[in-house]
């Protein structure tokens, strides 16, 4: 639990590309966000402006080269910003991070130099919302380069698209004005791909958000798909040691 206590705090990286990676999946749904602190771990759960998506975002202290906070603490992140800045890494450089009043001071050490950066940290940033709790009748495990080569055939027809599994077959389709499509997953000998559905499981979302959702995940790494007919969907994925969690409402069709 997070208790707002004053946390005293030094994180450092040694892999750059990977904290940037777990921040451009926050950005893909938020700008502006709370992490959250604590001695363990950190983390943030933020809604996106149209409060139709959520983003869940945990990494535990073992995924960084030295993790140090005291107490708890939730700070206002700019995280467009973040990533900005850690897009300036480089490949042999670790990173310090800490906090110094209002500021979160990041400075890269590469071989016989340091580059010095200051973020301000926001007073309020929204954020620190429960996760929702959804029952799901289907579990589809799927790879993140395959899961993204469905969303780039569904951009050619449609905004929107319709995820379905039943049975051992997951399948994704798309209707639009001059055109239509659909891609179907089944289990192959060595492919790693799973459908476990108690029941069908069918409903629309928007591609868009999906695209954003599905973006961060490395193209060898799991996705988890969460399905119940025309409730929010549950992804989740890693990065690493850290794990990336979203929401999405469905587009309710009329009947």
């Amino acid at each position: 639990m997070w208790s707002g206590i004053m946390a005293s705090m030094e994180i450092t990286v040694d892999d750059v590309k990977f904290l940037r990676s777990c921040v451009d999946a926050i950005v893909n749904l938020i700008e502006e966000g709370t992490l959250e602190l604590g001695s363990d771990a950190m983390g943030v759960r933020a809604m996106d402006a149209s409060q139709i998506a959520m983003v869940v975002f945990s990494a535990p202290k073992s995924a960084f080269a030295g993790y140090k906070v005291s107490g708890s603490e939730k700070v206002g992140v700019n995280f467009a910003d973040l990533s900005k800045i850690l897009g300036r890494g480089r490949s042999k450089d670790k990173l310090i991070i800490k906090r110094k009043e209002n500021k979160l001071e990041l400075e890269f050490r590469g071989k016989g130099s340091k580059r010095h950066f200051s973020l301000p940290l926001l007073e309020d940033a929204g954020g620190g919302q429960k996760e929702p709790k959804v029952e799901h009748d289907a579990l589809v495990k799927i790879r993140g380069g395959e899961f993204k080569e469905m969303l780039r055939d569904v951009a050619l027809v449609s905004s929107h698209l319709t995820m379905e599994a039943k049975g051992k077959e997951f399948m994704v389709s798309a209707k639009g004005d001059s055109a239509e499509m659909s891609a179907v997953s089944e289990k192959g000998e060595k492919k790693e791909f799973e459908v476990d559905a108690k029941k069908e499981a069918r409903a629309t979302f928007p591609l868009q958000y999906l695209d954003d959702i599905a973006k961060a995940c490395p193209d060898d790494e799991l996705m988890s798909i969460h399905l119940r007919s025309n409730k929010p969907v549950k992804l989740d994925y890693k990065i690493g040691k850290a794990g990336l969690t979203y929401y999405l409402a469905p587009r309710i069709e009329d009947e």
